[in-house]
């Protein structure tokens, strides 16, 4: 008989008759939180369900916003065009052909007026999909609270601040990787005080899974990173039951269900011993809070409707696994930015599963599954290894400036291509089952005008601004760079003054360098 393995590699055996070899049942909310960080999860509080949009201008970001609120969502999800994410304002020549493709052009703090008008932040939670600039956003963010004189303590969402995958994965990083980890601990120490709430990094495997990682590398990796920052974190004297609490982690939802899941489990016990051996003893800093987005490298151009049975399909991992949010792609995102109509589905298809199916009437519906079980203890056995072999390597830092995970992530990603070019893996519409088709998917356009529009924003604004004003701001950065003083109340200063995102990038660029990947 032909043997069975999936994505990760793990032999799928005919039938499960026993648990694993040293299982010990865990109860949810329990240490090491296999099932679960509430006893009662779902049934006391559903997940956030967050529509990750931004685009164009903030004017018409912010329609889509309103239009998501009044649908059901509970969460917003900002997406920010490359520009914005590098540290570019929209009239630097580089940014030019990119303005407000990817997500919503922000060059200053009038940008981000506009993106929330008619949005109390102090009543929504914000997830900023944003990295090497995440420092920047969240000032504007916390300048703009102020200023609709929102309680700051009461201030909650999330910026991604994962910059070690930007270096193995994704590549939207600025500054190299030291300077940009002390950026990351101002930002836990700052938030500590300021903005007790809000969690100071989202510790992403998406973008490690996207680029083609298996699921155990996902983990491996993303808990590897996360053990740097808080190592660097305690380095700088902060305390992680405090700044603990407000780590949570970005992970990816494919199509194998069941393998899906385990991972999900896996990582929130293997965090809560990684944590405990850091030194962590309060249960809230124990505790993998995560929020999960369907695969978008799993969508389809060719009859891209199937898509809606893959995100299902996704949604159903993501809840079993015990998400705490859950953003669900667009069956039209393999084609263009979603359109509104594929933005309702994909929202509707999370509501159907809460409020539908009945996966949420108990905890950890599949726990004491014999398969389930051993899947999750192989996961967490082939993560635990390649953990320690980054370890030997002296850490996640040093792992990828060797190159170690990108050469793992690339040599992943070639073999499941040759698995759907030989047939060996299957993709409905691909690779198989295909047809003649043309496609009259409508597609969402943006309007390439928009980068004469900012620029003309742009060149108003330093014409009203206190200059002067700025001038002082951006030296106080600088000085800040130098002196090792927290950067972020010197970035909240500046952007109040109307400095603008590629100003405030640029004193760092000269204080700190450039990286050369």
């Amino acid at each position: 008989m032909k043997e069975i393995t999936n994505d990760s590699g793990i032999v799928i055996q005919e039938k499960y008759n026993t648990l694993p070899p040293n299982y010990i049942p865990s109860a949810a909310g329990e240490f090491p939180y296999t099932s679960g960080i509430q006893p009662d999860m779902y049934r006391g509080k559903l997940w956030t369900m967050r529509q990750y949009a931004g685009f164009s201008t903030a004017e018409e970001s912010n329609q889509r916003y309103h239009y998501l609120l009044s649908q059901g969502v509970s969460g917003l999800s900002v997406a920010f065009d490359l520009p914005t994410q590098i540290g570019y304002d929209s009239d630097h020549p580089l940014a030019e052909g990119e303005v407000g493709k990817v997500g919503v052009a922000i060059d200053s703090l009038e940008d981000m007026q506009v993106l929330f008008k008619g949005i109390e932040l102090e009543k929504v939670s914000t997830s900023m999909t944003i990295n090497a600039t995440g420092f920047i956003l969240l000032a504007l963010y916390t300048a703009l609270a102020k200023q609709q004189g929102a309680d700051l303590s009461k201030i909650s969402g999330t910026i991604q601040n994962d910059i070690l995958k930007e270096y193995a994965a994704r590549g939207t990083y600025i500054y190299p990787p030291k300077p940009s980890m002390r950026i990351i601990t101002d930002i836990f120490e700052w938030c500590s005080t300021t903005l007790p709430k809000w969690n100071t990094i989202s510790i992403s495997g998406y973008h490690i899974r996207e680029a083609g990682s298996t699921a155990v590398q996902e983990i491996a990796f993303t808990l590897s990173n996360g053990k740097a920052y808080v190592k660097a974190a305690l380095q700088k004297g902060l305390d992680i039951n405090v700044f603990g609490k407000r780590l949570s982690f970005f992970f990816n939802a494919h199509n194998d269900l069941f393998e899906e899941v385990a991972k999900f489990r896996a990582a929130r016990t293997m965090w809560a011993q990684i944590m405990k051996e850091l030194g962590a003893t309060d249960p809230k800093a124990l505790m993998l809070r995560f929020h999960t987005q369907t695969g978008g490298s799993t969508l389809t151009a060719q009859q891209p409707q199937n898509n809606i049975s893959r995100v299902t399909l996704q949604t159903l991992a993501a809840v079993l696994g015990g998400t705490q949010s859950l953003h669900t792609n667009g069956f039209d995102e393999a084609l263009s930015l979603p359109t509104e109509e594929a933005a309702k589905i994909a929202l509707r298809t999370q509501q159907i599963v809460a409020f539908e199916s009945g996966v949420t009437h108990t905890v950890d519906p599949l726990a004491g599954s014999f398969y389930v079980e051993q899947l999750t203890q192989e996961i967490a056995e082939k993560a635990w290894d390649l953990i320690a072999t980054i370890d030997a390597m002296g850490g996640s830092v040093a792992a990828i400036e060797e190159g170690f995970m990108q050469d793992e992530i690339a040599r992943s990603a070639y073999q499941y291509q040759r698995a759907i070019e030989n047939g060996d893996k299957i993709i409905v519409g691909v690779n198989k089952f295909t047809t003649e088709e043309i496609n009259n998917t409508p597609v969402f356009r943006v309007n390439d005008s928009i980068r004469q529009v900012q620029a003309e924003k742009l060149a108003s604004l330093k014409t009203r601004r206190n200059n002067d004003a700025v001038a002082a701001a951006l030296q106080a950065i600088a000085t800040a760079a130098n002196s090792g003083t927290n950067l972020m109340p010197h970035v909240v200063h500046a952007v109040e003054q109307l400095a603008t995102l590629g100003e405030i990038a640029d004193v760092l660029r000269k204080e700190m360098g450039e990286y050369q990947g």
